[in-house]
Order: structure tokens, then sequence, then C-alpha cells
């Protein structure tokens, strides 16, 4: 832990007052200091990128966010001007800025966040959840691009994303969900989470075999979530 300033809201920014926070893999990676963080990451650095928490202060520039507001963000600023922003395509912003890699994140008592990226939450979504809405947001966005309701689904990789998944297939319908992973203990989370079978090929075990068990074709929606 470490004492820094409070970082200033510029006049399209929002101060949030942080409330919770979830750990990502890349906050593991930057932890562990690893290649990919060395090259990444320019420190001193506040890392985290996942939260939620109470709009403190909001620049003269920002309408419809107010002190108050329960709120959670988006953790890539775009800039606004590439071909690709220009297009309507910010996901795939040729100059993204990732909140807590390539600017001072969430692990911390206060951090400041464009406007545009602040999403105001409903009262129905708890503090807990809200903090995991990244990717919570990237499972439901995937597995809700197919309409899974009475589909037999295939999800590769157990991991937090890919158990996700699984529950929001359950939920939306799916009648099989079969996962595989090469982590046993990610695979008893997937079972927890509405999987139908579950697969290690590390052990030997083959998706092929899954679909004779349940009497199936095969699979009609796959998800790569590893």
């Amino acid at each position: 832990m470490t004492e820094v300033d409070i970082p200033e809201a510029g006049i399209n920014d929002v101060m949030v007052k942080i409330r919770k926070t979830a750990i990502c893999g890349t906050d593991l990676h930057i932890y562990l200091w690893d290649d990919w963080a060395q090259r990444t990451i320019n420190v001193p650095m506040t890392i985290g990128h996942e939260y939620m928490g109470i709009v403190y202060k909001t620049g003269s520039g920002v309408r419809n966010i107010n002190p108050g507001d329960r709120v959670t963000g988006e953790g890539h600023i775009a800039c606004g001007h590439c071909r690709n922003c220009r297009r309507g395509k910010k996901h795939v912003c040729q100059n993204t800025i990732g909140v807590g890699v390539n600017r001072d994140g969430a692990f911390a008592e206060f951090a400041v966040i464009p406007s545009e990226n602040i999403i105001k939450l409903d009262d129905r979504i708890s503090d807990e959840i809200a903090s995991i809405m990244d990717p919570f947001g990237n499972a439901a966005h995937t597995a809700l691009s197919f309409p899974v309701i009475g589909e037999d689904v295939l999800i590769t990789g157990a991991g937090l994303i890919g158990s996700m998944a699984v529950a929001i297939c359950r939920f939306a319908g799916a009648r099989y969900i079969v996962v595989s992973d090469l982590s046993d203990s990610r695979l008893e989370i997937a079972k927890k989470m509405g999987a139908t079978l579950t697969v290690n090929p590390s052990k030997g075990e083959k998706i092929r075999d899954s679909i004779d068990a349940l009497g199936m074709v095969g699979f009609d929606v796959g998800l790569e979530m590893s």
C-alpha cells in the first residue's frame, strides 16, 4: 500500500469514490510482474479496472451524471478520433487506453474516469455484481449473440468468463451445456454454474464422448472462452 495524491477530475471527467473492486487476470499478470507486465506497465501505476462506486465529483462539462450516483465504468478509453472510432467502432479503437493498465485505475480510494465511460447502476444490481460488470458483460455479450434456448452449447474454457457464460446459457434456456478445460477445479465451478457435462482433455476425456453420452448429433452453439 502507498499514499498517492487524490486525482483531479477534468472538465469531462467523473471522480468516483470506489466502493467495491474485483481482481482480473490482468491484475495478476501485473502483480507477478511477468514479461507482458514489464513491457506494458509504466510505474508507478495504480492498477485495477473492475470496480463500482459512488460519484464524488464531476467536471464542469459533465451532464446527466451527478454526485451520489451509483456507477461502474468501461475500462477501455477510446480516443474518439481514429478511423475506427469515427466509424462508431470504439471497441476496436486504434489508440485505446486501459484503465489500470495505461493510466491509473481503481485499486484506490478514488478513480477519475471520462464521463462517457461511466455507467449508472440500476438499484437492483448489488455492489458485488456491479464490480464484476466487465467480465460479466463480456460473457453475456458472447453467450447472447446466439438464441440458445433449447440449443446444445459447447464452451471451451472454464475460467471466470467461461463459467459466467455457463450460467447465462443455463438461465437463457440452453438444453445441454458441455464445458472443457484443463483444470478440474474450474470444471467443478462450471458444474455449479449449470454445466451438464464437463471434459478435461488432459485426462484423456473427449468432447466426442460427451456428445455420445447425451445422445446428440453435435453442438448448435460453440463459445471459445479460453
